[in-house]
């Protein structure tokens, strides 16, 4: 038997389009009721704030064939019979290979990824036009066991001063989970390495002034019960859920901008495929002018060469990264060998 299939009319620049949908009551959040229709219709109901804060840019695509509670995995590369309003772009990943990624453009591209059983959506710092240079440095403020998503709102406002006297703007969402991120727009003057760096440079600043509640320790078991800023996402090909992007938890929760203002009293579960739409149609889109304002990483950079002289180095990278000049040993402190 042939599976149940509807035709959505997507409105788009060069006309309107007709997508196809497969298995449209097929749950993607059983726990909730939500089917691969809903998120489709969420998906177009925010498509204009999605693509300003996704779009022209290289995005990676988790898919669930069974919804959330089955298995899943990443797509990069376009796969065969993409239609062709889905773009892509060739970059490089760490490894040097070079490969076609999909970028979308359009309402029509993000409901033909709806199609392909996508719920969560994870864009490059970078834009199509220039993959290796970012136009975003990245934080995320990572709750660790022992502190909550409070714990990151409190810290949120002092990462905010840190790259304030860096001479960055800072934007922010939830994550869709516990943590918070924190987006500042800046010039692609630099490649992924030296946002990094930056990064760390912002977190160590950061972790000088609340060393009791902020860490930089990329081992676990050094972390402690505080947040921690994870700076290895700000490596090429490292991406976090974009701004809008439904996450794979049981109530549908969506990464979605909110205004600094807003941050004291915010509930993150609140923020779900039912009803955010109606905060975009109500209260509008936070992040509409995050690109106005770029900003550039010099300040963080001359921080990181200051660190470096004091002598804090080159911190570790994810294990399936090459070795990395002036890295330290990828070893769990507790397992390391201890001199005889």
């Amino acid at each position: 038997m042939a599976s149940e299939r509807i035709t959505l009319i997507v409105p788009g620049t060069d006309g309107d389009r007709e997508v196809d949908l497969s298995s449209p009551n097929r749950m993607v959040w059983p726990e909730v009721g939500i089917t691969k229709r809903e998120l489709a219709e969420y998906t177009l109901s925010v498509s204009e704030a999605f693509l300003r804060a996704n779009g022209d840019r290289p995005v990676s695509l988790e898919r669930f064939r069974d919804g959330i509670g089955g298995e899943s995995f990443f797509s990069k590369n376009p796969p065969k019979g993409t239609p062709d309003y889905v773009d892509a772009v060739t970059v490089t990943y760490n490894s040097g290979r070079r490969h076609p990624q999909v970028v979308l453009n359009e309402p029509a591209a993000t409901l033909w990824a709806v199609q392909m059983n996508t719920v969560v959506f994870h864009p490059w710092a970078s834009l199509a036009g220039d993959s290796d240079h970012p136009v975003e440095l990245r934080i995320d403020l990572d709750p660790q066991p022992g502190t909550d998503f409070a714990d990151a709102a409190a810290i949120a406002p002092l990462m905010r001063d840190v790259l304030a006297d860096a001479g960055l703007e800072s934007w922010i969402k939830t994550s869709g989970n516990r943590g918070i991120h924190l987006f500042c727009p800046i010039e692609p003057t630099h490649e992924f390495l030296d946002v990094r760096h930056a990064v760390i440079a912002a977190g160590r600043e950061l972790a000088r002034r609340e060393p009791d509640r902020v860490t930089m320790n990329w081992w676990k078991e050094e972390r402690g019960a505080r947040i921690f800023i994870d700076f290895n996402q700000a490596n090429r090909d490292r991406t976090m859920a974009g701004a809008y992007s439904p996450r794979s938890l049981p109530t549908a929760t969506v990464s979605t901008p909110i205004t600094w203002d807003e941050l004291p009293g915010v509930d993150p579960h609140a923020f779900t495929v039912r009803t955010v739409p109606e905060r975009v149609r109500t209260v509008g889109d936070p992040w509409a002018e995050f690109a106005a304002r770029p900003g550039r990483i010099d300040t963080l950079l001359e921080w990181w060469e200051r660190d470096i002289a004091d002598g804090l180095g080159e911190l570790p990278f994810p294990p399936e990264f090459p070795k990395m000049p002036g890295e330290p040993p990828r070893v769990q402190p507790s397992r390391a060998r201890t001199p005889e």
